[in-house]
């Protein structure tokens, strides 16, 4: 049973009060969802006097759950026309019935399939007072020419000042799959935050595909991506080597060595 915003707020309130990691669950982002979203981005904002960055929190976490959708709506078409998705042909075959079903309407009409091939996208937020991360994961890893298309789409977005000129060069030709992901992208730019401080990883190990968002709170607080590069030329060793040595994370910067507790909250409490 859905719950009112005030007993949301009373939950949310109380996890970010004892620290947890907060995890919202869904299968097609409803309105309920999207409140789920703003208060938990309020909440701990709140808590933090960061509450001047609730419209880069929540338009990146959105855009990032609905770019997430989108690739469950590839993978759902490849399932359910026997379309292999490492096979050229069907792969264009897929792709093109991916093209076609798009659209708003339309992917609401997938959520039965997406639970019936247990295709959910899980929004992770965790923090301290020094810095906000959003993961949005898919269960499942991407192709490599997947990943090589939306990195391209990516690191093209650093040559456009707005999401206009983006949208006139390249809106037609994407799959569809990489646009959430350039938009967060420059969002970010345009909100000061470093491009940097957003990464895409796909694990064929944990079977997941994940974009996450480092959004700093406090003007001390070090980066991943600084802290590697410091390393880097500290240890003087090659990127690929320190990557598998790199332990550094919020709780790293906060000498938090204990592990905080989780907190899941469904879109679909129907």
């Amino acid at each position: 049973m859905r719950k009112t915003e005030s007993e949301l707020k009373e939950i949310i309130a109380k996890a970010v009060e004892e620290n947890k990691i907060i995890t919202m669950r869904t299968y097609v982002l409803s309105d309920y969802g999207e409140l789920i979203l703003k208060l938990i981005c309020s909440t701990i904002l709140e808590k933090t006097n960061r509450i001047d960055l609730m419209e880069i929190c929540y338009s990146s976490a959105k855009e990032l759950v609905i770019n997430a959708t989108k690739a469950n709506v590839k993978r759902a078409l490849f399932k359910n026309h026997g379309l292999s998705i490492e096979n050229p042909e069907d792969y264009e075959k897929g792709i093109s019935l991916f093209k076609e079903n798009l659209r708003e309407d339309k992917i609401l009409k997938f959520k039965p399939i997406f639970v019936q091939h247990d295709l959910p996208v899980m929004a992770t937020f965790y923090y301290s007072p020094d810095v906000l991360n959003i993961k949005v994961k898919n269960n499942f890893p991407l192709l490599p020419e997947e990943e090589n298309r939306i990195r391209d789409k990516f690191h093209k977005a650093t040559s456009f000042s707005s999401l206009i000129d983006f949208f006139m060069e390249h809106g037609d030709s994407t799959e569809g799959a990489g646009m959430g992901l350039t938009m967060v992208g420059i969002l970010l730019d345009q909100s000061g935050i470093n491009k940097h401080s957003f990464s895409l990883y796909s694990s064929e190990k944990y079977k997941e595909t994940a974009a996450k968002i480092e959004i700093p709170l406090s003007a001390n607080y070090i980066s991943k991506r600084e802290m590697f590069d410091r390393e880097l030329k500290e240890k003087n060793i090659s990127a690929e080597e320190l990557r598998k040595a790199f332990t550094y994370n919020y709780k790293t910067f906060s000498k938090k060595n204990e592990e905080p507790k989780e907190h899941t909250m469904d879109d679909d409490d129907d």
